[in-house]
């Protein structure tokens, strides 16, 4: 099975203070020093999958990079990771190539470079088309901003392209968030992402909404409630545009859902490399079902040859994963299929969860296929955690923190 190859670039022009990736802004001195590494990684790539016991085939099918913001990177530095690639993996004909963007850092040279690299689709964090919600946070794009990359992007033939939005911005309100999603559908963007604001420690914003502050604009958060509105607006919205929701964050038209992510989600191999890059291969030994592998989350770790973090994967493992990878799918899943992977003896002991679940509105089922409803989708972490064992946490992380942007 052909594998999706994974680059973290964790350099950004500025800090957005919701942002909880390990991601952040450095000197661009540490730039090229980060790109021989990233490369060295590549060329030793099958003596590490040796070393994490796993299984690895060179074909490639899709190659995403992002971040943090790869087009801060130079030309040159872009070009040497994408002709690094083939070098020492078996790139496929029609291979789905997306780099993450940040508006206003789409020069023409990095265009040129993102065009003779063979990048035939782009992921464009937007966050919002409001000018105002887009500053509060520490975006340094405005809305023609935006406007203009899409323009600039199919005007040399690139145009496969990804919106992202953030629901829960401070000074969001009903009307800025429609209009938003409605800007969204209005430039034809084939592909579009909806996130709800983590609240969590691991962001500025995140710390100031849990402590009651007003910095970063905290006080001028919509709540939870009125969060998950803005959520259900843009499910409506953009389901009458024809742009399909086919996973809890992301919304496609025909034929243009992400090949790259759809691999996390279906438990196919994938290869990451780069600070905080996860990977999730085929086990070369018996008993062992997977091993998911990562790269430090520190810059200076990474750069400085930190040890990898493992974790085994067995059967069991493998099991909840296919149930709470696969119930982000709008699709759901298949319980005849699980049962012939892993035994239909095993589906019985989730019958009672599952019929729960089903009782409380969280999941519906048709036959043997479940799926969660649309306050499944807004409660997704808590039907999850109805299908992990404690034990199996260390993986879980692993899956989870595998990244699933646009």
């Amino acid at each position: 099975m052909p594998l999706g190859l994974y680059i973290s670039v964790p350099f950004c022009r500025t800090k957005c203070s919701y942002c909880n990736f390990a991601s952040d802004v450095f000197s661009r001195t540490v730039f090229q020093r980060y790109v021989d590494r990233v490369c060295a990684d590549m060329k030793r790539a099958k003596e590490t999958v040796a070393q994490m016991r796993g299984r690895i085939e060179l074909a490639v099918d899709s190659i995403y990079l992002g971040g943090g913001t790869p087009t801060v990177l130079d030309p040159t530095q872009l070009q040497r990771l994408f002709i690094t690639i083939p070098q020492n993996f078996e790139v496929q004909p029609g291979a789905e190539i997306t780099v993450e963007c940040a508006p206003g850092t789409l020069t023409s040279p990095v265009i040129e470079a993102l065009q003779s690299c063979g990048v035939n689709r782009v992921s464009l964090g937007a966050q919002s088309f409001v000018d105002r919600e887009a500053a509060a946070v520490g975006r340094l794009h405005n809305r023609k901003t935006i406007l203009d990359d899409i323009t600039r992007l199919r005007a040399a033939g690139i145009s496969n392209i990804n919106v992202d939005l953030i629901a829960g911005l401070p000074h969001q309100t009903a009307d800025s968030w429609t209009f938003s999603v409605e800007q969204a559908i209005a430039s034809q963007a084939p592909h579009v992402s909806v996130y709800m604001l983590e609240v969590d420690e691991d962001s500025r914003l995140g710390r100031e909404l849990i402590a009651g502050g007003t910095k970063y604009h905290a006080h001028f958060a919509p709540d939870e409630d009125l969060t998950a509105d803005f959520y259900l607006i843009a499910c409506e919205r953009l389901e009458a545009a024809g742009v399909r929701q086919y996973e809890i964050s992301n919304f496609a038209r025909p034929g243009y859902e992400s090949r790259h992510n759809l691999k996390y989600w279906t438990r196919q191999p994938y290869l990451g490399f780069g600070v905080d890059a996860h990977s999730m291969l085929r086990a070369a030994e018996g008993g062992i079902e997977a091993v998911r592998f990562s790269f430090p989350d520190s810059l200076e770790t990474y750069v400085a040859g930190g040890p990898l973090n493992h974790a085994q994967v067995s059967a069991a493992a493998a099991l909840e994963e296919t149930f709470f990878l696969g119930l982000r799918l709008t699709p759901g899943v298949d319980l005849r299929e699980v049962g012939t992977e892993f035994g239909k003896h095993v589906i019985a002991g989730f019958s009672e969860t599952i019929a729960d679940l089903v009782r409380t509105g969280l999941l519906e089922r048709q036959g043997d296929v479940i799926r969660l409803t649309p306050q499944g989708r807004l409660l997704s972490n808590e039907v999850f955690e109805r299908f992990i064992a404690l034990e199996t946490s260390q993986v879980r992380h692993s899956a989870k923190a595998a990244p699933t942007t646009g």
